[in-house]
């Protein structure tokens, strides 16, 4: 029994939510989501709680149950408050500039490096080597951060490149005489 969807997810207010069967539509200030909830999940709706249960008493069924309320509870954050991820450009002449839905990154290449910028996450620059990625899906906050970051990952030498505000890169020393 997953211990993760015994636990209800809280609807907060300014969140709608509606249930049509397994079809869960929310709705709210960051945007909508329509999901399909998986056919071993039996899902229910009450007093702002949604509760998950495997249909069936089954391993897979309850390992299911705890993926969708896992799924579900990412979906409620997102359009409550949504999700945000920062990248830091370490290393000199590395700066990056947004404009409107292209990121422009100078990492050191002989070329600018041109990332365009997917529907529902937006891309901000406060500083010239600060990027700030938000959304209300995670899952796409999460995969335009990492695409950012494989153009220069940070390596262990020097630690230029793009990493995450809160990742720390361990060191190597350099080759000895």
């Amino acid at each position: 029994m997953s211990k993760i969807a015994r636990k209800p997810v809280e609807i907060p207010s300014g969140v709608e939510c509606n249930l049509d069967g397994q079809s869960l539509k929310l709705k709210g200030s960051n945007g909508t989501f329509d999901y399909v909830i998986h056919d071993l999940v039996e899902i229910t709706h009450q007093d702002n709680e949604l509760s998950f249960k495997a249909r069936n008493d089954d391993r897979q069924g309850w390992a299911m149950a705890g993926t969708m309320r896992s799924i579900t509870a990412n979906m409620v954050t997102g359009v409550a408050t949504g999700f945000e991820k920062k990248l830091e450009l370490v290393g000199v002449g590395y700066r990056a500039k947004a404009q409107g839905n292209k990121l422009n990154l100078t990492l050191g290449f002989s070329h600018p490096v041109d990332y365009n910028v997917p529907d529902g996450v937006s891309v901000e620059t406060p500083s010239q080597t600060e990027v700030i990625i938000k959304g209300a899906d995670k899952q796409k906050v999460g995969q335009v951060a990492a695409e950012i970051r494989a153009y220069r990952p940070p390596e262990p030498y020097k630690g230029k490149g793009v990493r995450y505000a809160d990742e720390r890169i361990i060191r190597k020393e350099a080759k000895k005489k």
